[in-house]
């Protein structure tokens, strides 16, 4: 694809463009890809997202390939192997958020059946589309993220704030904010149900 068939912010020809074509936007149902997006997320608070892709072989390997259920059961001595993994971000409070997310993400996929059906519910399980969002206006989080961020933090979630959970809504698809000129915008928009919204929260009928 031509440069100019995809959104702005990915086009460096290397690994942010490679995680934009396979990976940004795309409905994300399966709860280990999930938790692995969430991870990302949090460590990347007050960081680059570039720095993230390129550390994730490394996360992979600290956080047992975000196998949620082993995650969940981290102690002292595994806080202790993470900090020591050459490469990893030191950074103690983001590690045990991890870990108590990981918690929480059981907790909530038991009562939901799964932490995908939990978090598609906030939109009837159909994938967003913001009012002037395709043109490139995009806001840091919307009314939709502060929802949501509210109630993961009601439920113990760490580093979840509205602008993280408005990133991992972008990143799982739950909202597509691929600019109208990009060739996976329509692609995207086919994969799943519709609905509309303004960055208040107004649903508009379809």
């Amino acid at each position: 694809m031509e440069e100019t068939n995809r959104c702005s912010w990915c086009r460096d020809n290397g690994i942010l463009q490679h995680y934009h074509d396979t990976e940004w936007g795309y409905p994300v149902r399966d709860d280990r890809k999930q938790f692995e997006f969430l991870t990302l997320e949090v460590m990347q608070c007050g960081l680059n997202w570039t720095m993230m892709l390129k550390k994730r072989e490394t996360f992979r390997l600290c956080f047992d390939n975000f196998e949620y259920e082993k995650i969940a059961k981290y102690g002292e001595e595994d806080i202790v192997r993470i900090l020591a993994v050459p490469d990893m971000i030191r950074s103690r409070r983001k590690i045990e958020a991890v870990i108590t997310n990981a918690r929480k993400f059981l907790e909530t996929g038991s009562e939901y059946g799964s932490f995908s059906t939990y978090i598609w519910h906030f939109t009837g399980n159909r994938t967003v589309l913001y009012d002037g969002h395709s043109t490139g206006q995009i806001p840091a989080k919307t009314a939709l993220s502060d929802l949501i961020s509210s109630d993961l933090k009601k439920r113990g979630f760490k580093y979840t704030g509205s602008i993280t959970v408005y990133s991992h809504l972008q990143a799982s698809g739950i909202v597509n904010d691929h600019t109208d000129g990009c060739f996976l915008y329509r692609k995207l928009l086919d994969a799943n149900r519709i609905i509309r919204m303004q960055n208040d929260g107004d649903i508009q009928p379809q």
